[in-house]
């Protein structure tokens, strides 16, 4: 990400923490509101009007900068412990998947079945574990990282294989917006090499399409998962009338 998109996605996430909607940007940069998404979706930007739109979230242009180089420095992953408080309160992993999606308070209540000071403990839990800043009138800013992951085989994505896999994968995948691909043949380790780069790159497009839609109305946008998977592998039952002597691991 260049030091502009950083700036631009920092500030995006300030106006929206102020609950300033495109319409009132718009009408104070004297601008329609198609002007202002082209605006942040890569448009030109002058001077005066990101000093406009500093105002608008109540920073100047020196916080902008320090608050998107923080962002830049989030942390990147939790402990083991900091995870399996996550993965053991069902209320807390609720919370802490809509602050990863950017959900205001309000959206929380309005949604899910929690009181206010309930929803505001997890949120004080989460500010602990540094994945969000708590903020003054029930806002937040979230803090991790771009590349923050979950540890890989940590306590979150036990609980996604035991809880989440089968009932992601519960599906025909034939309704609107579904699509399940699977494919088995023989590659090299250069052809494995390269589709490792491919669908780094499709996981990198889905981030960018997550980050793109931050700005759009909750009944705009809906909960979506993509899995993307690739390990040399065989079906158990023909591993088992493998002879004993023929190698089945990762060629080397």
């Amino acid at each position: 990400m260049s030091q502009v998109q950083a700036l631009m996605k920092t500030l995006k996430r300030e106006l929206k923490a102020q609950g300033a909607t495109y319409a009132e940007i718009a009408k104070q940069l004297q601008l329609s509101e198609s002007s202002i998404k082209r605006l942040f979706s890569g448009g030109s930007l002058s001077v005066a009007r990101l000093e406009t739109l500093c105002e608008i979230a109540g920073m100047d242009f020196s916080e902008l900068v320090r608050k998107a180089t923080e962002a830049r420095r989030g942390i990147a992953t939790l402990t083991e412990e900091q995870e399996r408080e996550v993965a053991g309160d069902l209320r807390l992993l609720l919370v802490t998947v809509c602050v990863l999606n950017y959900w205001t308070v309000e959206q929380i209540l309005e949604t899910y079945e929690l009181t206010e000071p309930e929803c505001i403990r997890l949120l004080a839990r989460l500010d602990r574990l540094k994945l969000i800043e708590l903020l003054p009138l029930n806002r937040y800013r979230v803090i991790v990282a771009k590349e923050f992951r979950w540890l890989p085989n940590g306590p979150i994505q036990r609980f996604f294989q035991k809880e989440v896999q089968p009932d992601f994968l519960a599906s025909s995948f034939s309704g609107p917006g579904e699509k399940l691909g699977f494919r088995t043949g023989m590659l090299s380790r250069a052809a494995n090499a390269e589709l490792m780069k491919k669908m780094d790159r499709l996981l990198e497009q889905f981030d960018e399409l997550h980050d793109a839609g931050t700005s759009l109305a909750l009944d705009e946008r809906f909960g979506s998962s993509l899995l993307v998977a690739l390990r040399p592998w065989e079906l158990q039952y023909f591993s088992r009338l493998r002879r004993s002597s023929m190698e089945k691991s990762f060629p080397k």
